[in-house]
């Protein structure tokens, strides 16, 4: 398999190209900076052989690995997005290579004293001994998601270079703007041609997952009245007061701190407040369609009864959905879910089949028609300064993609 050295160099000339995407921006890409990993994928993709590598005007990328069978065989897909978070600086990117990883805390950034700790971040007890890549305290990593395009580069290179493997066609696709949920939005599944596909976009080794949440975005608009507060009195409305009464009607309990599994959620993300003015940023999270709607419905009757208690509409909401559970899709074709699976025991890694507790491209390429499990890219604490991807887990999931190939094409026959 690729050595430990070329995946390290690979995906740290990945992280270090600044791909930041931009919720505010209408255009696709939403940042002109992340065409400058575009066209280097390009030239990469056509470099290591792959066959009809186009770009479109959107950035979004795609190769063909042909078959090297006689048989049909169903053309497979791999997909993973280029964008970072806006949620945390992606911006000189400075990672750190920690060798033969000793169990004990990881020191990011000593003038700051940010540390990298098991003690709070347990997961790194998995990968005691192994290579660990990690920031330098003062930006993201990028594992989410350079870890899978590293991933399906790299596996797409062993099998041109080792035409032994037997496989069908191989479809792979790159994509912008995942972060702020418009990843599959201009995704051309006709012309990617394939019969389903796996996004490389999870996190811990031996991850599985075909059920995701349903996902919706609520903005909260809450109007008050500003005037001298000499003067104030029977004439000022404090907004903030009011998006206070509606923060608490909410659920304490219902937050994503204190929920997990199938648990839903409200998650309160952005809040701008003036006297005059608030804005409240929601998102709403469920795994079942039922009580998704419902927690929908509960948002617009506490808006109503907020109105109703003031007399007039001093709070507005717009509610947008963003993502649905790709289960519905992906249940009609589980064999797709069974050779990923046995891919991964062949392998001896120990598939963990859970629910996604977010949202990938492959949740709204799956209402598109193309399914789309996500499969594992080793990655971990994503969105933040303490975000780390042992090295050793994006091998095993280059080479789950291989197996895979691999498996599709024998199960043909």
């Amino acid at each position: 398999m690729i050595t430990k050295e070329h995946i390290i160099k690979r995906f740290v000339s990945y992280v270090t190209v600044d791909t930041e995407s931009d919720p505010n921006s209408n255009t696709t890409p939403s940042t002109e900076k992340q065409w400058d990993l575009a066209h280097k994928l390009v030239e990469e993709l056509k470099s290591i052989g792959l066959h009809d590598v186009t770009i479109d005007d959107n950035a979004y990328i795609m190769a063909t690995l042909p078959s090297n069978v006689q048989h049909d065989v169903p053309t497979i897909g791999f997909v993973s997005h280029f964008d970072t978070t806006p949620d945390f600086t992606g911006a000189n990117v400075n990672p750190q290579i920690i060798e033969n990883y000793d169990g004990k805390d990881i020191v990011l950034n000593s003038e700051e004293e940010i540390i990298l700790s098991p003690d709070y971040f347990e997961d790194l007890l998995l990968y005691k001994g192994q290579t660990l890549i990690t920031t330098d305290g003062t930006t993201l990593l990028g594992a989410d998601d350079k870890a899978g395009i590293t991933e399906i580069v790299s596996a797409m290179e062993y099998l041109i270079n080792h035409p032994e493997i037997k496989h069908g066609p191989i479809r792979i696709g790159f994509t912008p703007d995942e972060e702020i949920g418009r990843g599959a939005h201009k995704f051309d599944v006709e012309k990617f041609g394939a019969d389903w596909a796996y996004t490389m976009d999870g996190s811990q080794i031996g991850e599985l997952e075909y059920e995701n949440f349903n996902a919706a975005g609520a903005k909260v608009k809450i109007q008050g009245k500003i005037v001298h507060p000499g003067y104030a009195k029977g004439k000022m409305v404090n907004s903030m007061y009011i998006a206070n009464e509606f923060i608490n009607a909410l659920p304490r309990l219902e937050t994503p701190e204190h929920t997990e599994g199938y648990q839903g959620f409200f998650h309160l993300y952005s809040m701008d407040g003036k006297v005059d003015e608030t804005e409240l940023q929601y998102i709403i999270r469920d795994h079942d369609k039922d009580q998704f709607e419902a927690r929908k419905a509960f948002m617009q009757k506490l808006t109503q009864d907020i109105n109703s208690q003031y007399g007039r509409e001093v709070i507005s909401i717009e509610i947008n959905d963003q993502y649905f559970n790709m289960k519905e899709k992906v249940v009609p074709v589980m064999h797709i879910i069974d050779i990923a699976e046995e891919a991964m025991k062949q392998l001896h890694i120990e598939p963990l089949i859970k629910p996604i507790r977010g949202g990938t491209d492959g949740s709204q390429l799956s209402y598109m028609g193309l399914p789309c499990p996500n499969i594992f890219a080793g990655g971990h604490n994503f969105h933040g300064r303490y975000e780390y991807v042992p090295v050793e887990s994006m091998q095993r999931a280059t080479e789950v993609i291989c197996k895979i190939a691999e498996l599709t094409a024998l199960k043909a026959e």
